[in-house]
C-alpha cells in the first residue's frame, strides 16, 4: 500500500489564513502590521526564488515586506549598516539573511548582528540558547514546520523513537532539541520523543533508521535514505531539496514510499511549512514588541 501524502502545502495554506485572521485583528485594533525586511547578497537564481515566494507569502497574509538586494560584493561594513538600520525601524518586526553568503563576508558575524528580538529565523545564540533552556522566543522555521506538519496530520511524537538524519544548526541539530524536549505550556512544540541524530558519516546510518518510528532526512545528499532503511509503517519527512537533471528530488530515494506510512513530497512537503513558520514568527515578534 503507497504511502499517504503528507499534504505540507495544504496544511500551510491553513495556516497562513490563521495567520492573516490575527493580522486583521491587530489591524483593526490599531497595532503595527507585522514587517518582515529581507536581505538578498548576489544574483543566485534559487535564493531569488525563495526571497519571492517568502515576499508573495506576507502579501498574502497581510504582513509588510522589504525587499534589500545587495551586490555580490558588498562589503560587510555596509551590509553590517543595513542590519543596524533595520533594527532600529520600529516598523521591521523580522529580519532574514538569505543564505549562503558570499564566501569573504563573515556569516556568523552579520546573522549575530541582528536584534535577537526580531531574529525570525532564530540563527542568534540568544535565541538558540533559549531554545536549548527548553524556553524559545521563537522557533525555527524548518524544525518548526516539520513538527507542525507531524501534529496537523494526526501524528504523535510522545514516546516515539525519532531518527534525525542531519545535524546542521538550520534544521538537525535544532529539530532534534525540539523533538527531545517535555512538552509544556512554555514550550509547546516540545516533541517528548526518544531521538537518535545521524549523519553521512554514521557507520551503521541504515540500522539507526529502521528501529525509528519516525525518519525526518536533512542531510544534504540527494537519494540518501533508500527503502531498506525504512521500517515498514515508519513516517518519513523528507527535508532536503535539490535540483538534479532539471528535476527538484529530497533526500529520500524512490521506492519508500511503497514501505512508509507517511511520507512528505518534494516538493509541496516541507518547503511551504517553513515560509508559514517564517510569517508565524514575525508575526509573534509583532506581538511580543508591540503587545
Amino acid at each position: 500500500m503507497a504511502a499517504v501524502r503528507l499534504d505540507g502545502k495544504q496544511i500551510a495554506l491553513d495556516l497562513r489564513a490563521e495567520i492573516a485572521g490575527r493580522v486583521a485583528e491587530r489591524v483593526a485594533e490599531g497595532k503595527h502590521r507585522p514587517g518582515l525586511a529581507a536581505i538578498l547578497v548576489g544574483d543566485d537564481p534559487a535564493s531569488r526564488v525563495y526571497v519571492r515566494n517568502k515576499q508573495k507569502a506576507c502579501e498574502d497574509t497581510g504582513l509588510r515586506s522589504w525587499l534589500f538586494p545587495l551586490a555580490e560584493t558588498v562589503a560587510q561594513r555596509e551590509l553590517l549598516e543595513l542590519i543596524r538600520e533595520l533594527n532600529a525601524n520600529p516598523e521591521v518586526h523580522g529580519i532574514l539573511v538569505q543564505l549562503p553568503l558570499p564566501p569573504h563576508l563573515d556569516e556568523k558575524a552579520i546573522l549575530d548582528a541582528i536584534d535577537p528580538t526580531i531574529d525570525v529565523d532564530c540563527f542568534h545564540p540568544e535565541n538558540v540558547g533559549l531554545l536549548a533552556a527548553g524556553h524559545p522566543r521563537f522557533y525555527p522555521c524548518t524544525p518548526h514546520g516539520c513538527l507542525q506538519l507531524l501534529r496537523r496530520s494526526g501524528i504523535e511524537t510522545a514516546g516515539k523513537e525519532v531518527a534525525v538524519v542531519g545535524r546542521s544548526n538550520i534544521v538537525g541539530k535544532p529539530l532534534a532539541l525540539m523533538l527531545m524536549q517535555k512538552r509544556t505550556a512554555m514550550n509547546a512544540m516540545g516533541g517528548d520523543a526518544t531521538v537518535t541524530v545521524a549523519h553521512t558519516r554514521t557507520a551503521d546510518l541504515a540500522a539507526i533508521c529502521r528501529r525509528a518510528d519516525i525518519v525526518i532526512a536533512a542531510a544534504g545528499k540527494p537519494g540518501l535514505i533508500t527503502p531498506e532503511m525504512i521500517r515498514p509503517g515508519a513516517v518519513v519527512l523528507d527535508v532536503g531539496i535539490h535540483s538534479v537533471d532539471g528535476k527538484l528530488i529530497g533526500d529520500v530515494a524512490p521506492g519508500v514510499e511503497a514501505v512508509a506510512s507517511h511520507l512528505t513530497p518534494v516538493p509541496g512537503g516541507i518547503g511551504p511549512m517553513t515560509i508559514a513558520m517564517l510569517l508565524e514568527n514575525t508575526l509573534r515578534a509583532a506581538e511580543m514588541l508591540d503587545g
